[in-house]
């Protein structure tokens, strides 16, 4: 498969192009910054520089063309204000939607967050509010969309080893946390069982292997 990841250079995301690459998956990764490129090429993935706030949707189109699936793994990150909430983990996933739709590439997954689909709770800091609120409107445009999306849940992310034991299936499950290495592994195995097709999933570690997991959605 050509897989094209937006937001390469992120952790999860570079842990599933290592992953793609070892099975004989093509990776191209979407970053914004030249000097990352040496760590997309490092995981056996082709760097491509796309700025999603400033580059242009045919810019994007010439991307993911030819591709099989796209994953939608970008965000604002640690540190950024409210509004990169909105022009990153919701814009940016409009538009890779959008080329998606427009170069006839179906397959699309999402990297969304457990919290999504309900209101931030009373009192919740104002920048959290405005991930969880962008990251739920990602999810309602995705759904609305004639595409073969799935999206992931994960819970509270870890940079621990992982061990490829999780628990997943349709919300709501139990909050806890899960290694971004098994995040990355469930990613590689929901990509190619069309069995998670338009399906919304939350994902956490637990004791079912992940590729039985994934098929027993």
């Amino acid at each position: 498969m050509r897989i094209v990841i937006a937001g390469g250079h992120g952790k999860i995301a570079l842990l599933l192009a290592q992953s793609l690459t070892r099975r004989g998956d093509h990776v191209h990764a979407l970053i914004r910054d030249p000097d990352q490129a040496a760590d997309i090429t490092a995981t056996g993935g082709v760097p491509v520089i796309y700025d999603m706030e400033r580059d242009t949707p045919a810019d994007l189109a010439a991307a993911v063309a030819g591709s099989d699936a796209v994953v939608f793994a970008a965000g604002a990150g640690a540190g950024s204000g409210a509004a990169r909430k909105y022009t990153v983990d919701l814009n940016g996933s409009v538009q890779l939607a959008d080329a998606a739709a427009q170069t006839g590439v179906a397959r699309f997954v999402q990297i969304s967050t457990m919290g999504a689909g309900s209101p931030p709770a009373a009192g919740t800091d104002e920048v959290w509010a405005a991930y969880i609120d962008a990251k739920t409107r990602a999810e309602e445009d995705l759904r609305t969309r004639d595409l073969d999306w799935t999206i992931l849940r994960p819970g509270r992310l870890t940079d621990t080893d992982g061990n490829g034991l999780i628990t997943l299936g349709p919300p709501p499950i139990p909050r806890d946390s899960v290694p971004r290495a098994d995040v990355a592994a469930t990613l590689a195995s929901i990509l190619v069982a069309d069995n998670t097709f338009r399906r919304t999933l939350e994902l956490v570690s637990g004791s079912q292997p992940i590729d039985s997991a994934v098929a027993a959605i």
